[in-house]
């Protein structure tokens, strides 16, 4: 397998250092390559996809990944691709947020007893030990602030001022490298595109320190930034950052977001996200050229997205949720599936065991009035977990809570509203 020709056609190649010895050292060996991630949140957000993506296709492609979490550079800050300096966390936090990230990368990556598993790294088990002057005589001496000063993700927060902190997490991130270059043999870095400089400043500190020198086997390899094809900024919901935590962002709140891709975008994400082949690629941009509104692709890119972050049986569950939306048949699901379904829309809690189907309309705001409830009921507005209710006479009793929780009831076409039954 030619793992770079597959990248290259799939679009998922910004910048190598060297390709063609990039290419003969991949036909010669199996190597051992890493990407980085700082523990930002308490979770990686699809952002994060593409390059933790990348780690599995050279995986599949018979190499050693190793997902390096960034428990120390994550106390510091990346300057790259911000116009401010981030907010330091405490320790404790960072920590266990690196633990979070740890657990979710080797999910995605541990998936197959035929391929290599992803070779676990925390740089806080160096980088803590280091003292200030060895940091400083040992590494710190390889870099000359004129060179420093001419990288982007420095360069371009001179303006707006950048703290000595955040200007010394290049050396840092370029220490990463060096480490994993002697301890594990890792020869490649790879990266999103605002990592460029990182990148090949770790490059010339390998040259610079180790024995081979100019003569290291050692590579850099980042991604493009994905953009998407109204302008906005990938990743980005209404509700905010799409997580890959469950608790974060519901299987079926990610299911949805793959499924509601634009046409535009949708062959582009499959070859950045999917391991489907060029041929079923083909047809499913075919498909989306000659019948666009069965969604076809993007139904496709859903289910492969959702099965690949939280298993087959997510993804059941959130084709369920998205067909009972669909015909109306809330009664079919459970109290589970309510949540996650429902979990955007106005809500109002009961803490009576029974209550007028009116009453009710006016209490939790479905309705503006008595008057204007009667109105809805008798024009066949109204359902109850899918189900057409006319009676102005008619009570919520135990008969239309779904798993003693919820009732679910819609005014219109579209207008849902979530009751939720205290105990």
């Amino acid at each position: 397998m030619d793992i770079i020709q597959d990248l290259k056609d799939r679009g998922l190649v910004n910048q190598i250092t060297d390709e063609e010895g990039l290419k003969k050292h991949l036909e010669e060996n199996t190597i051992t390559l890493y990407c980085g991630f700082d523990p930002t949140a308490d979770s990686l957000h699809i952002g994060h996809l593409v390059p933790l993506l990348m780690l599995k296709r050279f995986q599949r492609a018979g190499h050693r990944p190793i997902a390096l979490v960034g428990g120390g550079t994550g106390m510091i800050g990346d300057p790259s691709g911000r116009n401010t300096e981030r907010q330091l966390n405490e320790e404790n936090t960072v920590r266990a947020w690196s633990e979070g990230l740890k657990n979710q990368v080797a999910g995605v990556l541990n998936t197959n007893e035929e391929e290599a598993d992803v070779i676990p790294a925390d740089n806080y088990d160096w980088l803590s030990s280091m003292n200030i002057i060895e940091f400083l005589r040992d590494i710190g001496k390889h870099f000359g602030v004129n060179y420093m000063l001419a990288k982007d993700s420095v360069e371009s927060r001179i303006e707006n001022g950048i703290s000595f902190t955040e200007f010394s997490y290049m050396i840092l991130q370029s220490l990463d490298f060096l480490n994993l270059y002697k301890d594990k043999g890792c020869t490649l870095q790879i990266g999103g595109s605002d990592q460029w400089g990182n990148i090949t400043a770790g490059l010339e500190l390998i040259r610079r320190t180790s024995e081979e020198g100019e003569d290291a086997k050692a590579f850099g390899l980042t991604v493009p930034l994905i953009t998407k094809a109204d302008g906005t900024k990938f990743g980005k919901t209404a509700g905010g950052a799409v997580w890959l935590d469950p608790e974060k962002t519901s299987p079926y709140e990610f299911y949805q977001f793959w499924i509601n891709t634009d046409d535009r975008d949708v062959i582009k994400f499959i070859k950045y996200f999917t391991f489907l082949e060029k041929d079923e690629v083909a047809v499913l941009e075919k498909e989306v050229e000659t019948q666009p509104e069965k969604r076809i692709a993007q139904t496709r890119l859903a289910e492969e997205m959702t099965i690949l972050i939280h298993g087959k049986e997510a993804l059941a569950q959130a084709q369920k949720i998205s067909k009972a939306l669909f015909s109306g048949d809330i009664a079919s699901l459970n109290g589970t599936e309510i949540e996650q379904g429902f979990k955007d829309v106005p809500s109002f809690t009961l803490n009576e065991q029974e209550k007028g189907l009116i009453d009710l309309l006016v209490e939790a705001k479905i309705s503006s009035s008595k008057r204007q409830a009667r109105e809805d009921i008798g024009n066949g507005a109204i359902y109850i977990n899918g189900e057409r209710q006319k009676d102005l006479k008619y009570t919520i009793t135990d008969t239309d809570k779904i798993d003693d929780k919820f009732t679910v009831i819609r005014r219109g076409k579209k207008k849902y509203f979530l009751i939720r039954h205290s105990s």
